[in-house]
Order: C-alpha cells, then structure tokens, then sequence
C-alpha cells in the first residue's frame, strides 16, 4: 500500500497553528513512508469561503515548505462528481428524499427534548416512494440511509478502539433542498476519489467519522485509517485565542519567526521522542510514527518558540537565514543594495537576535543614515572627553587603505593606550558615533560591515555634535 495523506482546510478563515500542526504530520507521514500528500482546498461554503482566505492557506504552506505532491484541488470544481454519486446512493437505496420543513423539524426536536430524548431526525421520510400530498413542489434534502444495526469500529492511530452504535447516529442530509452536497458527503468522496489511506486531522472532527464511515461503507470503498488529532490550548489549558496561535499563521512569520523554529515548535506539540526537542527537517521525517502521537491535549509555551527561534537563528547557515531577513528588511523599507552583504550581517548580529524582526529592527544603520544620536547614548557616550578619541580616529581612520576590522580594532586600542584609557572610554563613543545607538556587535566587525565613507562621515558629524555641545 502507498501511503497518501491529505491537508484539507476550509477557506473561511485564516491558517492557524491547529492547521498548520495537522498539516505538518499529514506531511511527514507520508514522507516517512515514500507516499503522496495533497493539498484540497474545502470550499464548499460558498458564503463564507474567501479567495483572501485561500491565498494566505497557500502562502502559509509554501512559507513553512510543507510542499504539496498533489493539488491544490478545490471542491467547488468537482459538483458534478458529487452530483452523480448521490444520484447513485438514491438509486442504491442508501439515501432518500426528506420533505420535512423546518417547522416541523424544530417541533420534532422540541418535542423530543421536552421527552428527554436525544434530539435528531425520526426518520418519518425514510421509507417514501413519493412525495407526501401537498408537497410536491418542495425541494427535498437528500438524507443518507445511516444502517439502524451494527456499529461503527475506528480503530484510531492516536484514540484507540472506539466503538459507535449505529442507533446512536440520525440520517444526516447528505444534499441541501438546493442540491448542494454537504461536508461529510464530499469529503468522503474526495477521500475515496483521490485514493487517500490515512486520514489525519483533528479530533474535532471524531463525531463525523463514523458517519463519514457508514457512506464508504455504503459505496462499498476502503475504509481508510484514522488518527485524530487532540487540541492544542493555551498556556494556562483553555481553547485558543487569536492571541495565543488561533490567528492567521503567518503572523509568526511576520513577528520574525523562521518556518523550521515553528515546524520544530509544532511537532513537539503532541508527539516526543524521547527527550529530544531539536529536531531537522530529516530527523521528523525518519522517527515521526502516528501511534507515538499523545492521547491529551497539548499547551502553547511562546518562550520555548522563541528559544527554538533563538537557536536556529544561530546555528543555520547565514545566507539561509539571510534569505528570510530579506523579507523583513524590504518590508522595513530598508534598501540592502547599498552596504554589507546581509550574511555578513546575519553573522554579526546571530548572537543577540531572537526574531528576524528584531534583527532587521536592529541592522538598520549598516545600510541607512541616521538625523539624530539616541538621546540616551549620547548623553552618556558623546561628551567632552570623548572629544579628542574621536578626533585621533577620525584622522588614523582617514589614513586606512584596507578597511578590515582587525586593523581598525589595532587602531582603536592603539589610541586608547595612548591617551591611557581604558578601551571603553574610546570604544563606546565610537559605537555611538557610528551606529547612532549604543548596541553593536563588537566594535571591530561594527566599523568593517558599515564601511569606510559612512565611519568616517558619522564619526565627523559626532564631533561636530560635541562641539557644539561643549
């Protein structure tokens, strides 16, 4: 058997970190096993179904490179299929016409709760051959004819065994009075159509699949296998909020976020090895096993993703990185063509960055000039004393043909001997001088990567600044 997996989202609402779980071990499950994983965008609700919606779901998977072999396919494109199988499910004796109006279901309900009985649909249509008097005219649902013995066995890769009653399920409406097909009909012939064997997804989803296994049953299909997924909460155990992951996924992208620290964060949220919590893209793929998935509900922890972030920031290969900075820099307005190369930046600033927002955040004055000192730094750094350091290195500076930052740091420490101070004393004000702020990387790679002209036209502009301070 080829292992073939699925990613289903419905487009009435963001990518969001439970999707992008799913997503992720539907991926690596059937990478793991050489298969096939595919991508159906489930848009049958036309009212609520957004092209916005559909865009940021493609976006957030290319983002996290969770690449699709099959796909995108989209229900809305297959209303032909859906029509002609519950033709054939009504020719079958499987489904039946439902004339029932609403009225009479609310009373049916009603009366049924009043009874303290469980309230569902009574079945009053199923046996008709035509229409009830009167009632010709009426659109009719399309009802699926659930079996009233037997049960229902999931054998489910994360649940267990779980047995179902086939008395305990109603005859769901497989088609609206429209004709329009309902979501446990189509996904169940987009499933069995696109040769899918196992089906991974959120354990919101249980209560459909018994009933969803009942019309495979019906179309005698393959039952597929099962491993439904528990939910991920917040830190302090309730259900999401927009701010703690139920929003648009790729605003972690847009905090600073690199996709292997949120695959890396995702992963870990439900399934172990061990006590392992590093994990590349090659090592998910070789140990991730569906019956290793825990059984409860997993919690957001934000500060071990930023640490996961942290670390991959700082182990990866700088252009890698460098190539998701860029992102960020254009989206800062930040022009990179006029200065260091952004890997050279990427190097020096790894050690003290946790996002690339930050990062980008704080390479701004390698390629921009800067109207005005931090007031702060300046106060402390660009006083009188710092005066004539600056001045000597202004003039040595000047003197320098290879810009590198070995040969500038000698300088540095040259002029601090001779003025018997301590480094700094001449150290910092120069940092101020040049980078407008008081944090840099060391001062050596700080003055190599801004470059000679902007050193030197910055160094003069913070004298010119304690001078007319003074």
């Amino acid at each position: 058997m080829t292992v073939k997996t699925r990613f289903a989202p419905s487009p009435t609402g963001y990518l969001h970190i439970g999707g992008a779980r799913t997503a992720l071990f539907s991926w690596l499950y059937a990478k793991k096993y050489k298969g096939t994983f595919v991508l159906r965008i489930e848009d049958t609700d036309r009212e609520r179904s957004t092209q916005e919606a559909v865009d940021v779901i493609l976006e957030g998977m290319q983002w996290l490179g969770l690449e699709h072999d099959e796909g995108p396919y989209y229900q809305t494109e297959r209303m032909d299929r859906y029509k002609e199988v519950i033709q054939q499910l009504l020719d079958d004796g499987h489904a039946y016409k439902c004339y029932c109006s609403k009225e009479e279901l609310e009373a049916m309900r009603e009366e049924q709760m009043a009874n303290k009985q469980k309230a569902r649909y009574d079945r009053r249509c199923r046996e008709l051959t035509a229409p009830p008097a009167g009632r010709e005219d009426i659109q009719p649902v399309i009802r699926f004819k659930t079996p009233v013995d037997g049960e229902v066995v999931i054998n489910d890769h994360v649940k267990g065994q779980i047995i179902i009653k086939n008395q305990e399920l109603d005859d769901l409406i497989i088609a609206r009075g429209d004709g329009t097909p309902t979501y446990n009909l189509v996904v169940v012939i987009d499933d069995l159509d696109m040769g899918m064997t196992h089906i991974i997804r959120g354990d919101d989803h249980l209560n459909n699949t018994p009933r969803q296994i009942n019309i495979l049953k019906a179309m005698a299909a393959s039952i597929p296998e099962y491993a439904h997924l528990p939910m991920i909460l917040d830190e302090k155990g309730a259900k999401l909020s927009k701010r703690h992951g139920a929003a648009n996924l790729l605003n972690y992208r847009d905090e600073g976020y690199l996709p292997e620290a949120l695959l890396n964060y995702l992963v870990r949220l439900g399934w172990s090895h061990g006590d392992q919590e590093i994990f590349s893209i090659d090592e998910m793929i070789a140990l991730f096993e569906l019956d290793d998935i825990n059984k409860s509900a997993s919690s957001i922890n934000p500060d071990k993703l930023l640490w996961l972030n942290q670390h991959y920031i700082k182990e990866s290969d700088p252009e890698h990185i460098a190539s998701h900075l860029q992102w960020h820099m254009d989206k800062q307005g930040i022009d990179t063509s006029n200065g260091p190369a952004l890997s050279a930046v990427v190097t020096a600033l790894a050690e003290r960055a946790k996002t690339l927002l930050e990062m980008a955040q704080s390479s701004r004055y390698f390629y921009e000039d800067f109207d005005q000192f931090d007031e702060k730094a300046a106060r402390k750094n660009l006083k009188a004393a710092a005066l004539a350091p600056l001045q000597k290195m202004l003039t040595r500076f000047n003197e320098v043909s290879d810009w590198n930052g070995e040969v500038l740091h000698q300088i540095v420490l040259d002029i601090a001997e001779e003025l018997e101070l301590k480094l700094g004393k001449v150290a910092q004000p120069l940092r101020v001088a040049v980078t407008g702020a008081g944090m840099s990387p060391s001062i050596d790679i700080t003055l190599e990567l801004i470059g000679r002209e902007r050193c030197l036209a910055r160094i003069a502009k913070a004298i010119e600044y304690i001078s007319r301070k003074s």
